[in-house]
């Protein structure tokens, strides 16, 4: 398992994306399969650095492990407030845009993108894993 260990700051995106992608490239993952998993991790990963320390700063970290060449698990963990994402009701896409209730629609994103997405707290600790198939 590799791990990256950034600063939540949007000027880390990229860092993150080439870390991932370097691991996904390395295993040949398929590039439709890599784009959707690279807009799962930008999701999450613009959520931490939006919400989980907000005022303070704080670090973010993630790995990625490939699992006998067919899957990739993408595990994110932080300090900040602890925030279960996936509690966040999914947004109602039948309502005109103007009328929808801001956020939940990155959240909502990552789930159909990825196999699975999971999220607990321990440690003191925000933990998603996301995995996905080749």
């Amino acid at each position: 398992m590799k791990k990256l260990v950034v600063e939540a700051s949007a000027d880390n995106l990229d860092d993150v994306l080439d870390f991932v992608n370097e691991e996904l490239e390395r295993h040949n993952c398929p590039s439709n399969l890599q784009n959707q998993i690279n807009v799962a991790v930008e999701e999450i990963f613009v959520n931490i650095v939006n919400y989980a320390y907000k005022p303070a700063g704080g670090s973010v970290a993630v790995f990625v492990y490939i699992y006998a060449g067919e899957e990739a698990v993408i595990r994110f963990e932080d300090t900040g407030r602890p925030y279960n994402p996936l509690e966040h009701p999914p947004p109602d896409l039948g309502k005109p845009l103007m009328e929808r209730e801001i956020g939940g629609l990155g959240i909502f994103l990552a789930r159909q993108l990825m196999e699975t997405v999971v999220y607990k707290y321990t440690d003191d600790k925000n933990v998603l894993v996301m995995t996905k198939k080749f």
